[in-house]
């Protein structure tokens, strides 16, 4: 241990984590290298042209790659000297893909299956629902399969990130992913690892993978508007729109659509032959505030359905409330919705909308949990969801 400024450290000595690797590997001039078995990839970088392995693990050296070696500026070359106790780091990168992706008690052929159809770039015919790139100096990224909402196991990736030598990156978490996007990269930190110790790593996933991605099932929607206003004609229905616009984003359409005064016992008898008709979300517009005329939270708990809240920490979208509604075959979402949903670009709507498509429950306190990341500055260019705005869930 090590006191540094009144706190105490662990001191790990360096040498023993990183260059220890090299006691199981030869080192050799690389002139005297011809006919030996290369144990890692050899890479070349050639400043805003390419960054590439000129040479890949298991390559025989010949004479006419001498020049090359020494190009790159590989003077000594490390060759590998089998130990059954150690794995090399494109092995254990499979590994990692398979604690990230598949878990560690998936079948084998299929992990298999997925790593050669990343070789060959050939995918599909199977209920996958990601795929790892080429291993490439010891990394392996993987790769969305279908459009969906990213889940990502936040202990499970905190705990096999401490386990040290090893990491894996992710996206964050609950947010919207396509086809081909890029969801997380693994690698080996040094070029061998000790078997038993990526073995005791991948355990805490034998209960299933980091990574997920539930599909967006949620088709058909029903619009609540509330309001005199809206009702008697003296404004028009601004709030719809918004609504129908977003979730086609995910493939629903409104199914259901009425219009009603501010009576609660009306627009609660809206919601229920919504849901009778066959609505798996509902939303609710007009009439959230806390002023004595605003009945929709009123008319929303007047259903029956669990309220998880009423008001989330962000801004916009203090007022938002959300529930579920037991229909017996399923459980349907009424959510109701602040008036900055329809004039915001980006507000609560857009952080929770995701998720409610993925059928993908959410809690109270996840909700609470927004407040950090919970303000939208409303920029100039909006960039959302590439930004911090919602990242608390």
């Amino acid at each position: 241990m090590t006191e540094m400024h009144g706190v105490w450290f662990r001191t790990v000595t360096f040498t023993k984590i990183i260059f220890g690797v090299w006691d199981y590997m030869k080192l050799m001039k690389t002139t005297e290298a011809v006919g030996q078995v290369l144990c890692h990839d050899i890479t070349q970088i050639i400043p805003g042209v390419k960054k590439d392995a000129v040479f890949r693990k298991g390559h025989i050296i010949t004479k006419e790659d001498i020049p090359v070696l020494l190009s790159v500026g590989k003077d000594t070359i490390y060759i590998w000297e089998n130990d059954e106790t150690m794995m090399h780091e494109n092995e254990a990168a499979e590994v990692l893909y398979r604690m990230s992706a598949c878990g560690t008690n998936s079948n084998e052929t299929d992990v298999e299956r997925h790593c050669e159809a990343a070789e060959s770039g050939v995918f599909g015919g199977t209920t996958s629902k990601m795929h790892p790139s080429p291993v490439k100096e010891g990394k392996i990224e993987v790769i969305a399969d279908c459009d969906g909402l990213l889940k990502v196991d936040s202990e499970k990736l905190k705990k096999v990130n401490s386990f040290g030598e090893m990491m894996i990156a992710t996206r964050h978490g609950n947010t919207t992913v396509k086809k081909g996007d890029k969801l997380a990269g693994t690698r080996i930190i040094p070029l061998v690892i000790k078997k038993d110790k990526l073995e005791a790593a991948s355990h805490i996933c034998d209960d299933g993978p980091i990574l997920d991605i539930k599909p967006f099932v949620v088709r058909k929607a029903a619009i609540i508007t509330t309001g005199n206003e809206v009702y008697h004609g003296r404004i028009q229905d601004a709030f719809t729109p918004v609504i129908e616009k977003k979730i086609a984003e995910f493939g629903a359409q409104m199914m259901f659509h009425e219009v009603f005064d501010d009576d609660d016992q009306k627009i609660t008898d809206g919601c229920l032959r919504a849901i009778e008709a066959g609505a798996e979300i509902v939303f609710c517009t007009g009439g959230m505030s806390v002023d004595p005329d605003d009945k929709t939270p009123l008319a929303i708990k007047n259903t029956g359905a669990r309220i998880v809240s009423y008001g989330s920490p962000v801004l916009p979208g203090a007022m938002f409330l959300l529930s579920y509604y037991d229909a017996g075959d399923r459980l349907v979402p009424i959510c109701g919705l602040p008036g900055c949903a329809m004039y915001n670009k980006r507000t609560i709507f857009d952080i929770v909308l995701p998720r409610l498509m993925a059928c993908d429950m959410i809690l109270a306190d996840e909700l609470a949990g927004l407040g950090e990341g919970g303000l939208c500055l409303n920029c100039d260019v909006c960039t959302f969801p590439n930004c911090g705005f919602g990242k608390g869930f």
